[in-house]
């Protein structure tokens, strides 16, 4: 493959370095503290020279701030850097690698496997690398995790064991694509199965055939995924088990066994399932908050709800402090999280039709907050059923 935006050796882009819009008065100050600290350091020579002359090694690049404004590269060989005013950083530009740690999704045909990858990449310009992105590699590592899961979970186990060359040099294109903008680029992606968990369903018709979709999970982006697997680690959707499940859909599923169908919240005996009311909903979750839940939860939440008529009504959950709280209207002080959700929906997630995750990648579920503390809300909901 051809180099993204590649360049010769030791050669690099030109960059806009100085801002243009700085004031004729900006630069005089720039340039009398520059020639004071100089001076300062040729007085005090040779033991400034102990701090101010670094040595570069051909493979890297040395990015200089002075006076909060950055250079171009420097090196290799030495480097004079001014004492005080300068802040640098060195860049490697040697192929390097990092792995995808392997992660479980579920393919086209209903397979669950267990899937990493192995990334080689390169910085092709130093100053980018620096200005553009904080951690380098935990960038490119996001960004490779998220275009692998997209595109496997869209095809069939045969299709990932027969085209993984193919689909690798897919997904260089496709993270190159992203990366070339932070300076760096991606050499070579090769694919590495773990383990096949589960095999395809049997019960579909043709070997490519699939499953219905679940509303709002469709082409599930890899950085809710990775929420899920930090919050759902006990939860897999066993795609054969015939639970019958909706959570069994072409997404990255991060667990060891799916929750069995639990019984109605509320529901009378002998009768068919019945839609519990806001007031039943409060009642069932006040007997469960503990001082265990505030300590595995730790957020207060402000729930508004929107009624079938049009109208609005607010409670609270309050997991931060003590045994917790729960009630009408809104907390005391600000909320971690405010949730925006209909009835219909919320009674859907305490009923255990509709999970957290899946409410918010369709939109049925609005965050304002953090989604860490958000997600987090389904221990609240587990502990209502454990008690039922």
């Amino acid at each position: 493959m051809g180099r993204t935006g590649g360049f010769g050796a030791g050669t690099f882009p030109f960059h806009p370095l100085a801002d243009s819009s700085q004031g004729w008065l900006s630069w005089i100050c720039h340039g009398i503290i520059t020639s004071l600290v100089f001076l300062l350091m040729v007085v005090t020579f040779p033991i400034s020279g102990w701090f101010a002359l670094k040595i570069v090694p051909t493979y890297e690049r040395m990015i200089i701030f002075r006076l909060g404004r950055i250079r171009a590269p420097q090196g290799p060989g030495v480097v004079l850097l001014l004492p005080f005013i300068d802040h640098w950083q060195r860049v490697d530009l040697r192929t390097r690698a990092f792995n995808v740690p392997p992660c479980k999704l579920t393919s086209k045909d209903g397979a669950v496997i267990s899937m990493g990858a192995d990334v080689q990449f390169r910085v092709w310009d130093p100053v980018l690398s620096v200005m553009m992105v904080k951690d380098l590699i935990a960038a490119t590592r996001m960004t490779a995790q998220n275009a692998m899961t997209k595109t496997l979970v869209k095809k069939s186990l045969r299709e990932i064991q027969v085209e993984k060359l193919r689909i690798g040099e897919q997904l260089l294109l496709e993270i190159n694509d992203m990366t070339k903008s932070w300076g760096l680029e991606v050499d070579r992606v090769e694919l590495s199965m773990e383990a096949v968990l589960q095999p395809p369903r049997e019960n579909l018709v043709g070997p490519l055939a699939t499953a219905p979709p679940v509303p709002g999970l469709e082409g599930l982006d890899g950085t809710i995924q990775q929420l899920a697997a930090h919050f759902f680690n006990n939860t897999l959707a066993l795609a054969g088990s015939g639970t019958g499940t909706p959570e069994a859909a072409d997404s990255m599923e991060t667990v060891n066994e799916v929750e069995p169908p639990t019984a109605p919240l509320l529901a009378a005996a002998g009768s068919t399932r019945r839609k519990p009311s806001m007031d039943e909903l409060l009642s069932a979750v006040e007997p469960v908050l503990s001082e265990a839940l505030v300590a595995q939860v730790g957020a207060s939440y402000q729930v508004n709800i929107a009624l079938p008529s049009g109208a609005r009504s607010t409670y609270f959950i309050d997991l931060s402090s003590g045994s917790g709280r729960a009630g009408h209207g809104v907390p005391e002080g600000s909320p971690d999280v405010i949730l925006e959700v209909a009835e219909k929906d919320l009674q859907d997630l305490f009923l255990g039709d509709l999970r957290p995750l899946s409410a918010y990648v369709s939109g049925r579920l609005q965050v304002k907050g953090d989604l860490h503390l958000a997600l987090k809300l389904e221990e609240l909901i587990k502990a209502v059923k454990q008690r039922r």
